[in-house]
């Protein structure tokens, strides 16, 4: 059954009409959302409704009650979830969608009543302190969740992470970088969570590409402790003494980060750019301080084809994190028709081969976190074209 499903999905991608976008690769070939909203008063949540008449049950949990953009991408990925139900119908799998609130106390609710439904795996929620207050009720239910924040203090054996890590992103770009001859670095990176985590990874990144890191300037979100960093660091790189500066900061930094380098005398010929998947922007790609640099990112024609599918399906187009719980549906699907009573089981899900989704290649790492194949791009004339194709594959 999930041979076959595997082959529809092979003949979707030449036009057919069927597709199950995460399978295993061992079948299919020869391979920051972190915050949220704050915790509030606990309530039971709505009972929620369901998606999928199959007889494995998993539990969907997300902040559908949430304001603003919490509730919009909320509202995308339970779209997502179910335009994966509607093309994988012989899945097996029924949705329990569960309301989270957003926050710890309704995430422990909505958990605790998905599983005494029966759900055996939960997908979501999408914010750190909701994945911690559903962690405290499935984990001691043996039941595993696969989660969409990407604070990683939230992963451990049993709560995976599907979203995308820095970590994921540091170590392709470095050892892209170590291949192209780039061996001293230099970085800016946000006074936040998130510069915390990419200065690690940047660390080990660069320790086990033989490199060496020769400046980390962190900065604030304000635009006089951007320049006095950015000039800093222009200072080190004075004579050579780097040859590639990570910038992984989106549309309102690295741009700014670069015109104030240019402004100190550091051009984009005399060093590389790198960057992280937030580049993967126009507003990047017209900064033409950054012509030349790299940055990693999933290919773009796995979400352009699930956009127009989206499109088609329910009117708009859907936003970015949409494809998380599009390919942590069909991941559920294809386990479950696959592995029978071991379908969620830890070494099923954290199989070394991985899986293939929407966006590419990923697999579960023991620890919760994830790995993924991710293309390298390169920034040109204000676009930015793929230089070397995302791995399909694993090779450890």
């Amino acid at each position: 059954m999930f041979r076959t499903a595997i082959d529809r999905a092979g003949r979707f991608a030449a036009g057919a009409r069927i597709a199950l976008a995460a399978c295993l690769v061992a079948s299919c070939s020869p391979s920051m959302l972190g915050g949220g909203p704050r915790p509030g008063t606990p309530a039971a949540p709505v009972s929620g409704e369901v998606l999928g008449s199959g007889a494995v049950k998993v539990g969907l949990l997300l902040p559908l009650s949430a304001t603003g953009n919490a509730g919009q991408i909320a509202l995308n990925m339970k779209n997502a979830a179910d335009l994966a139900i509607r093309e994988f119908p012989s899945s097996g799998i029924q949705l329990l969608v569960k309301d989270d609130r957003g926050t710890a106390e309704g995430a422990r609710a909505a958990a605790a009543e998905a599983i005494s439904q029966g759900a055996e795996l939960i997908l979501g929620p999408l914010f750190a302190q909701s994945v911690s207050g559903a962690a405290a009720v499935a984990k001691p239910a043996h039941v595993p969740i696969i989660a969409f924040s990407s604070d990683t203090s939230v992963a451990s054996r049993g709560v995976y992470l599907l979203s995308f890590l820095p970590q994921s992103d540091i170590d392709r770009i470095v050892r892209y970088a170590s291949r192209q001859g780039k061996h001293s670095y230099a970085a800016l990176l946000p006074n936040s969570a998130y510069g915390s985590l990419a200065q690690a990874a940047l660390q080990k990144a660069v320790a086990d590409s033989g490199g060496r890191l020769m400046a980390v300037e962190r900065y604030d979100l304000d635009r006089v402790a951007m320049q006095a960093k950015a000039t800093a660091v222009a200072g080190v790189m004075q004579g050579g003494a780097v040859d590639a500066v990570f910038l992984p900061g989106g549309a309102e930094e690295a741009p700014f980060l670069a015109q104030i380098l240019a402004a100190n005398k550091v051009k984009p010929g005399s060093v590389k750019y790198l960057g992280s998947g937030q580049w993967d922007d126009p507003r990047v790609a017209a900064e033409s301080n950054l012509s030349g640099g790299w940055y990693p990112a999933p290919e773009r024609s796995g979400f352009a084809a699930f956009a127009a599918r989206y499109q088609t399906a329910f009117g708009a187009q859907p936003l970015r994190p949409a494809s998380l719980a599009y390919d942590a549906t069909s991941l559920a699907a294809g386990l479950a028709a696959r592995f029978g009573t071991e379908r969620f089981a830890d070494k099923t899900i954290t199989n070394a081969s991985g899986f293939i989704g929407i966006d590419g290649a990923f697999r579960f790492l023991p620890n919760g976190m994830n790995e993924r194949g991710l293309a390298i791009y390169q920034i040109s004339r204000g676009k930015a074209a793929v230089v070397e194709a995302a791995p399909r594959s694993f090779s450890k």
